[in-house]
């Protein structure tokens, strides 16, 4: 109600009333759209082929902590696209979920579910910030910080008459005040959370993976996740540039799996398992990295397959023991 006011009892121009009417209209029904898909777009969970089977969570129960539950934790990993561990070099493993959990996907605590590519628990939306509405949050910061900066600007003018008495004495002075107090406030605060994310997305990155840099097959890279700028950006905004600026679900992949630049960057060590650098290539690797999805292999510049290989190691390797490879719980 108050921009109707400032634009009945302090605009004089039709034209500029019109104008100032349908741009507001426009920031905030993107506003709210946004707004709306981040608080109720419900957090996507591991699939169920990350989950422990019935027989497999027994025999996590029944056994002492050492080789049997390494067998079981071996046992459930073999076939899962993970290339991340924990700080021990050990699978990260979810006892409240009962789950192996995926690359870069986390316990939320508040949830009290692990949520895929979780990147902050928001008290604002209520909800969890993840994959599934990763996108509609940023939209919100974005449409949130245009909607402030459009009032604040189209404001300014009349804030400035309010102070030199150059408006007549009318209600609407109240209103000026306090929309442009307001919105520059809001603008403030904004601009630097936008800011950070879009940071975050040009590195690849999530909030707790910058307090905590993913660690892969014991050696930790807080850019691991990083192909480049432009691949970053398509990663959370999808291949088709007209749905970039609507709050329709665009994302590529499944959430589950992610490419990581430390697959396939030179083809003289495919031999490697799971394609890791020379630092890696002598360590012993009870589990080699699997192949992406397919929604996901084509994100990276190197699409020739590595999958026969890394089967080929794991074959040669199976009833090695791995004393590295133990039960850690993990937020």
């Amino acid at each position: 109600m108050l921009i109707f006011g400032h634009c009945r009892l302090t605009m004089t121009n039709i034209g500029e009333k019109v104008v100032c009417l349908v741009a507001y209209h426009i920031f905030f029904m993107l506003f709210v759209w946004s707004y709306w898909k981040t608080i109720f777009t419900l957090p996507m969970n591991p699939s169920k082929e990350f989950h422990l089977s019935y027989s497999d969570k027994e025999s996590l129960e029944r056994e002492p902590r050492g080789e049997s539950q390494q067998e079981v934790l071996r046992r459930a990993a073999k076939d899962l696209p993970i290339y991340t561990r924990t700080m021990s070099g050990a699978i990260r493993y979810c006892d409240r979920c009962h789950l192996v959990k995926p690359d870069r996907c986390h316990h939320c605590s508040v949830c009290d579910k692990c949520i895929l590519k979780m990147d902050h628990h928001c008290p604002w939306v209520n909800n969890c910030v993840g994959f599934s509405n990763y996108k509609f949050f940023l939209l919100f910061l974005a449409y949130s910080l245009l909607y402030c900066l459009f009032i604040a600007a189209t404001d300014l003018q009349y804030f400035i008459k309010f102070w030199t008495n150059g408006l007549p004495d009318t209600q609407a002075k109240f209103h000026i005040m306090f929309l442009f107090f307001a919105a520059a406030m809001f603008s403030v605060s904004l601009s630097s959370l936008f800011g950070y994310h879009c940071w975050l997305v040009s590195k690849n990155k999530s909030t707790l993976e910058v307090f905590r840099a993913p660690i892969f097959h014991h050696r930790t890279d807080k850019n691991g996740f990083s192909l480049g700028f432009s691949k970053n950006l398509r990663q959370v905004f999808g291949d088709e540039k007209k749905y970039w600026l609507l709050p329709v679900f665009s994302s590529l992949g499944d959430g589950c799996s992610f490419p990581t630049c430390l697959v396939n960057q030179d083809p003289e060590q495919a031999s490697t398992p799971g394609g890791l650098n020379s630092t890696c290539k002598n360590e012993n690797h009870l589990f080699p990295a699997k192949p992406l999805r397919d929604s996901q292999s084509h994100l990276l510049t190197d699409t020739h397959s590595w999958s026969d290989i890394g089967a080929k190691a794991e074959k040669g390797k199976v009833g090695m023991s791995n004393p590295a490879l133990t039960m850690e719980n993990e937020t």
